[in-house]
This record gives C-alpha cells, sequence and structure tokens, in this order.
C-alpha cells in the first residue's frame, strides 16, 4: 500500500483499467506523489546504482567517445536525457577540460529532486523538461538508463489479434488483467510472425523521442539494459536495492523494463553500431585505465568487474550508437 494506491483505485473505479504505461506514468511521474518527483533514487541509500556510480572510470570512458566525435564531427551541444545525479556528466565534463575542450551542456530532467543534486555537482548547466524544448542542433547526446524508465505497453498475441494487459482491480487490490483482443498494425509491424500466446513490449513514447532528436545528431550514445529484440515481460520494480511487485505499493519503487535497442535504432534512420557493454568499454580501453589505478585504488579491480564482466554489467547493459554517415565510431567492431 502506498498513498498513491487510493488514487489509482478511484480512477480504476471510475474510469476503468490502466494500461501498463498509464499506471507507470503515474507511478514515476505523480505530480506529488511520483517516485522520479519526490525522491533521490540513485546510490546506497536509494534504490538501484548505475553505471557512472559504480566508479568514475565508466565516465571517463564516456567522456574519451564524447570527446573523440567532437573533434571527428565538429562542435555540438551537449545533451544528457535522464542525467540522475549529474555524476556521469562530472566525470564527462572533467575529462574535457583535461582536452581543452569546452562544453555547452543542456540536461533533460523533470525531477525537482534530481535537479537540485545536478546544480549542486555540475553548477552552470541549462536545463529542460523534455527533448522538443532542445535547441535546434547539431546535438552530441548520451543517455544512460533513460530508455528503461520510460512507459511501455504490453500485449498478448491471441488468434492473431493482440489482448492488451491493463491494471485492474481484484476487490481493492490492484491486479494485471487483459483487454478483449484487438487489431493492432503496430504491433504486426513491430513484432512480425510473433507465435500465439507471447507477450510483447511496445515502449510508444521512445520512437517519437528519437524522431524528433534525429535530424539534430551529431552523434547520440545510448546505454540500457535489454537486448535487440524479444519477447515476454521484463517489466520489473525496485526498492531498497531488492525487486518488489510492481503493483505492491505504485510511488515508493522504481519501475522499469528492458529496451527492444532494435525499435530505438528503426524509429531514429540513422547509420547506427550496437554491441555489449563490456566490449564497448574495453574497446576504449577501460582496462589499461583500470590498471593504471589499481595502485592508488584499491575499488578499481571490483568496479571494473562489475561494468564489463558477462556475468555482471557487462553483457546486460547494450550500447547503441547513432550517427549520420561521417567518421568511424570509436569503441565498435568494423563493420
Amino acid at each position: 500500500m502506498s498513498p498513491l494506491t487510493d488514487i489509482l483505485r478511484r480512477q480504476i473505479a471510475q474510469t476503468g483499467p490502466l494500461t501498463i504505461a498509464e499506471f507507470m506514468q503515474a507511478a514515476l511521474q505523480h505530480p506529488e506523489l511520483g517516485y522520479y518527483i519526490t525522491r533521490d533514487p540513485l546510490g546506497a541509500g536509494g534504490d538501484f546504482t548505475t553505471a557512472p556510480e559504480v566508479h568514475q572510470i565508466f565516465g571517463e570512458m564516456i567522456g574519451l567517445w564524447l570527446a573523440q566525435v567532437r573533434m571527428d564531427r565538429g562542435p555540438a551541444t551537449l545533451v544528457e536525457l535522464g542525467p540522475g545525479r549529474g555524476t556521469l556528466m562530472a566525470d564527462i565534463l572533467r575529462v574535457w577540460r583535461q582536452l581543452g575542450l569546452d562544453a555547452d551542456v543542456i540536461l533533460v530532467e523533470t525531477s525537482p529532486a534530481l535537479r537540485a543534486r545536478q546544480s549542486e555537482t555540475l553548477g552552470d548547466v541549462r536545463w529542460v523538461d523534455r527533448v522538443e524544448d532542445l535547441p535546434g542542433g547539431p546535438l552530441l547526446l548520451i543517455a544512460n538508463e533513460f530508455f528503461d524508465a520510460l512507459p511501455i505497453r504490453q500485449f498478448v498475441r491471441t488468434q492473431g489479434r493482440w489482448a492488451e494487459r491493463v491494471v485492474g482491480l481484484d476487490g481493492e487490490t490492484l491486479a494485471f488483467g487483459l483487454k478483449a483482443p484487438q487489431p493492432q498494425p503496430q504491433l504486426d509491424r513491430l513484432f512480425p510472425a510473433t507465435p500465439e500466446d507471447t507477450l510483447v513490449e511496445w515502449c510508444p513514447a521512445a520512437a517519437p523521442i528519437l524522431q524528433h532528436l534525429a535530424p539534430k545528431l551529431v552523434a547520440a550514445l545510448l546505454i540500457d539494459y535489454g537486448a535487440w529484440d524479444g519477447t515476454g515481460d521484463t517489466l520489473q520494480a525496485l526498492h531498497d536495492h531488492q525487486p518488489v511487485g510492481p503493483l505492491a505499493a505504485p510511488g515508493t519503487a522504481d519501475l522499469t523494463a528492458h529496451v527492444n535497442f532494435s525499435h530505438l535504432a528503426a524509429a531514429a534512420g540513422l547509420p547506427h553500431a550496437f554491441d555489449t557493454q563490456g566490449a564497448f568499454l574495453e574497446r576504449l580501453g577501460i582496462t589499461a585505465r583500470a590498471q593504471a589505478l589499481a595502485s592508488k585504488d584499491p575499488g578499481i579491480a571490483a568496479a571494473h568487474r562489475r561494468l564489463v564482466h558477462p556475468g555482471e554489467m557487462g553483457t546486460l547493459f547494450k550500447v547503441l550508437a547513432l550517427a549520420p554517415p561521417g567518421p568511424a565510431l570509436p569503441g565498435f567492431a568494423p563493420g
């Protein structure tokens, strides 16, 4: 139970079941009780830890990638989607200063709590609420664990049509259910030849974001957990670094779902490169950097393992780079 539970129960009783996207939007972004509105969710005292919080070496590698692209492709406004506490951008800017590069920075952030932390960390930067508020370009963009938090809709393939999974009521308790099957041409295109009874996830907010950004991009680097393609239920909730039921106490736990990177690449319509986080960071030289720091930083070995090892973040997290035709993007295998 949570204060938001009562609001959602009343809403469902009055207007009917919520789509998974509507439930996620309320749980994460409710103007008074939403998870991202009311707290700083990151780090040991929060509910999850992102790669930049593991160790500064992650941000250094990303900073080097962005710097090389900046030098290869020309000046651009540096943009981060969902910048957390500002940790990643702080590490990026430190690398840029060491290389003698100036940066005009814009952060896309809706959370007042996180904007306050970003201001403490970064000082003089600009914020916008939406990608639609960004300037016309050129933009050099980084998004680490941004797309996984966008609301998704879930559907089950049934007799050649699609039954949407929704959040309704079982007595006084929030519960999942299915609506009657309907034709969904969009899903037929995104998930062709899907077997009967297969659950799929669609993030309707992702494509408009990429379509809006694509004409403005010098390059974009998108890092998240997920796969190039796939099906199945990946909706999950985290509270105090432990999994909890997604419907148990909306507004008190982080809600995410795996990213379908093929959908992001198709929406952008730009040449792309794709690999695991571990392989990408290794090609950028993270192991050599970790070895150089080992004598002064006893924690670097554990951090390095967490970021690149296949049993940890190395293969679960993927990296998608998007850019117009031009110089080769660093960190990816040729071709």
